[in-house]
């Protein structure tokens, strides 16, 4: 039977051919079918039993209001279960109740992924020949599915995410998660959630700058659906959505054809068509872009920058069409020279006069990245030449010379803002964060990353007293995403941390975890500052200067979950 070329429901995972534990282990289990709860900074293999600690059917978790918390156990079975499913209480602590309808549950599926390079310092690199790349099968997206049969002598880990009301009150909840399916019996895992005096801001109101490029491109051909139909943005409304829950600041745009060259699986077109008259004179139609952004900030609710991607391309060649010729044509220039000062100043007065009249150019930014600062200042002039007041953005290396013309930029991992110039940029209202992509092992969001590793950006974002974090995909999905996440330019995963369905990750809830703690870290600072507790923040200063570059060993990458859970431990005193 083949299988199904874009699937959303059920589904059957690639063969992991790595070698399995041995019959002889899997029959010594205590009985056929266990249960137990486990870390959330493990992946546990799917076919070995699972190394734990201790078993236990109690979990205890500690949450502010408004806060997701997460838990996962594991299921490991000596014989074929049929449709397995969770069953989850309500969450009581007297006569206050956390419904059931707060409290998800997944089960972890397993998809194919590589390796770092082969020196382990980046994931960077043509990945072609797949054969090269030690491959295998690992634990990462949360299923939407509500039952899924389980095969003997294979391990299957369940996630569950509390998202606790912020009207809920402190206390103590109690509740149950019933595994249950034909071939065993039911098993009950017991739930205890400790909501403490606090509250976290919905994810809109948080601090940090969160930029996740979307790519609306892969939802369409991923849900075969004519691109910007009704159908399109239907699929595209809980994807956005799951994105926007993280905290979600700016909106992707694309401007031109091929901004990147065409280097994800599904390239990026432009959502402005430019057309060139007869007379020579130049039309812009608007409407492609206007509904996007319509979508993300009244639907989705994304009220922060609309970055406009890029005057910069990879590959210096500006598509429009030629009504002379009745045909798309493309013009080859560089910045500096006259012909791409004209293609891209006419555009850009229009675009301004349009922003203008749809109330959008103060929240409007054109944007680049990873370009040099001679092409950047080529850039500016024309741009500061059709409106002196266009917020002009870079994700890229820091330069002195043109920082103070960027109101938005973005450097590298391990790079550092000089201290003057980032009180100057917070002084006029500018933002100042960092990136990672596939050139850092650590930290990482490959689909093989340790999963505090996720955690562990959010944090040092604080720490390094940047404003916020970028990363280049969210949802840059692979020929056969839920399946495969191996891609021909980078390490597996590199290109997105969500599925489609949408179902979220390992890797995509635990992010989340280190943007909350970024977010109760601020709260807490600002609290202690007030009430003059100087001990405490002089211990989560102390605890927090801790996630930097400088800090780090590779047995403390190796263990960055202890640190997430001890500096967890004083966010939640």
């Amino acid at each position: 039977m083949q299988a199904e070329e874009f699937p959303l429901g059920q589904y059957e995972e690639l063969t992991d051919t790595k070698p399995h534990d041995a019959d002889a282990k899997w029959a010594a289990m205590k009985s056929p079918v266990m249960l137990s709860w486990a870390s959330t900074d493990v992946r546990y293999g799917k076919h070995h039993v699972p190394q734990l600690a201790k078993l236990s059917n109690a979990c205890t978790l500690k949450a502010w209001r408004g806060e997701r918390v997460n838990a996962q156990a594991v299921l490991w079975t000596n014989t074929d279960l049929n449709d397995v499913e969770m069953l989850v209480s309500d969450l009581r602590s007297g006569a206050n109740v956390i419904p059931a309808s707060k409290v998800r549950s997944h089960f972890v599926r397993y998809v194919m992924t590589d390796e770092l390079n082969k020196d382990g310092k980046g994931g960077c690199g043509c990945r072609e020949n797949k054969a090269e790349w030690d491959s295998s099968i690992v634990a990462d997206a949360l299923d939407i599915n509500k039952w899924l049969p389980v095969q003997r002598k294979t391990a299957q880990p369940l996630w569950v995410n509390v998202w606790v009301p912020e009207d809920a009150k402190p206390g103590t909840y109690t509740g149950t998660i019933t595994v249950r399916g034909g071939g065993m019996d039911d098993k009950v895992l017991n739930l205890s959630l400790q909501v403490v005096n606090r509250t976290l801001p919905s994810p809109r109101e948080w601090h940090l700058n969160l930029d996740l490029w979307q790519n609306p491109y892969a939802v369409a051909r991923y849900y075969k659906v004519p691109l910007w139909s009704k159908e399109h943005f239907d699929a595209m409304r809980p994807i956005m959505k799951m994105v926007a829950d993280a905290g979600l600041s700016s909106i992707t745009a694309s401007i031109m054809h091929k901004p990147w060259n065409g280097q994800t699986e599904d390239h990026f077109d432009s959502m402005v068509t430019r057309i060139k008259r007869l007379d020579g004179s130049w039309k812009y139609d608007y409407a492609v872009f206007d509904r996007w952004v319509d979508f993300m900030m009244n639907e989705i609710g994304v009220k922060g920058l609309i970055s406009c991607y890029t005057m910069i391309p990879w590959e210096l060649s500006f598509d429009y069409y030629d009504e002379a010729t009745n045909r798309v044509q493309f013009i080859k220039a560089e910045p500096g020279d006259e012909a791409y000062a004209e293609y891209w100043g006419s555009f850009l007065r229009d675009f301004a006069r349009h922003l203008k009249q749809k109330g959008w150019f103060e929240k409007t930014a054109i944007s680049m990245d990873e370009r040099s600062m001679e092409a950047m200042q080529a850039a500016i002039k024309v741009i500061k030449e059709a409106d002196p007041d266009f917020k002009i953005t870079l994700a890229g290396n820091y330069h002195d010379e043109i920082q103070a013309d960027l109101y938005y930029l973005c450097i590298p991992y391990g790079a550092r803002f000089p201290e003057n110039v980032l009180k100057e940029r917070r002084a006029k209202g500018q933002i100042s964060t960092y990136y990672t992509c596939c050139t850092e092992p650590f930290p990482g969001t490959f689909s093989f990353s340790n999963p505090a590793d996720a955690a562990w950006i959010g944090i040092h974002a604080v720490a390094g007293d940047y404003d916020g974090y970028l990363r280049w995909s969210v949802n840059s999905w692979t020929r056969d995403p839920l399946r495969d996440s191996r891609f021909r330019t980078w390490a597996a995963g590199d290109t997105y941390s969500i599925y489609p369905g949408p179902r979220s990750s390992i890797r995509f809830e635990r992010l989340v975890e280190g943007l909350q703690d970024a977010e109760k870290i601020w709260q807490l600072r600002n609290h202690y500052k007030k009430t003059g507790d100087k001990s405490r923040l002089a211990r989560l200063n102390k605890k927090l200067a801790e996630f930097t570059p400088a800090n780090m060993t590779a047995e403390k990458e190796r263990n960055a979950g202890v640190m997430v859970r001890e500096l967890e431990r004083l966010l939640n005193e």
